[in-house]
């Protein structure tokens, strides 16, 4: 998505909205369909985990957004958020996959924490991206996060470290080229490394999981390796 024009900028809100709310039906559509392949039970139970899973994610966002004028965001605040966002969403994903399989309910328990600690590093790892990510690679400026005032993962850290980062932090405008300033300022106060380590942390639990669910399942394996390496 990054690099390439939005719907809402091209088309205007409305129509991003509705195409949104056509996007949503569609795929509570797709889960009725599952009555044709498995029994009607099962893709009750689908539906209901989408749902449920729907709901967290607007949690989620909300946090997000009332985060923007939250003076004071904990580190906890922030997992709580995440957790609701990108985490419950590849965590719900794995677990109607083990479902609709046929899979008994521990398999699909061990798949929602591999997908749930997947998108908790996959979070950490745009974080890391938006504030020492190549713009040529990621099509964002890695000054955006920081002239916002974004509460992401790094600065959170950053904050709680004390030092120079907390006091210029809080000034209200942030230039690009203090942009620059203040990532150097996170990284002395080891911030980018507490981030790629969580991420690795995460993605290792991530795999615990799928072990314990999927023994020597490379395709996934593989995949989770990537989403910690990628560059965009």
């Amino acid at each position: 998505r990054r690099g390439r024009p939005t719907l809402w900028l091209q088309q205007g809100t409305a129509q991003a909205i509705n195409a949104g709310d056509s996007m949503f039906t569609l795929a509570h559509l797709a889960m009725l369909e599952l009555e044709k392949t498995v029994s009607l039970s099962t893709a009750l139970e689908c539906a209901w985990l989408l749902h449920q899973s729907c709901v967290r994610l607007t949690r989620g966002q909300y946090l997000d957004l009332a985060f923007e004028q939250c003076q004071s965001v904990s580190l906890e605040d922030y997992w709580n958020m995440i957790g609701g966002k990108t985490a419950s969403l590849l965590g719900t994903c794995a677990q109607l996959g083990a479902l609709v399989s046929g899979a008994d309910g521990a398999v699909g328990q061990e798949l929602y924490q591999f997908g749930f600690n997947l998108g908790l590093a996959f979070q950490v790892q745009d974080d890391l991206l938006g504030i020492w990510g190549d713009p040529a690679v990621t099509g964002k400026s890695v000054a955006s996060d920081l002239m916002a005032h974004k509460k992401t993962l790094p600065v959170l850290y950053g904050l709680q470290q004390g030092g120079a980062f907390p006091a210029r932090w809080q000034a209200t405008n942030i230039t690009e080229d203090e942009a620059t300033g203040l990532a150097r300022l996170l990284d002395q106060a080891g911030a980018r490394q507490y981030a790629e380590d969580e991420a690795a942390r995460l993605t290792a639990q991530a795999l615990d999981s799928l072990e314990r669910a999927v023994p020597g399942c490379e395709l996934l394996q593989e995949f989770a390796g990537r989403l910690l390496q990628r560059q965009k």
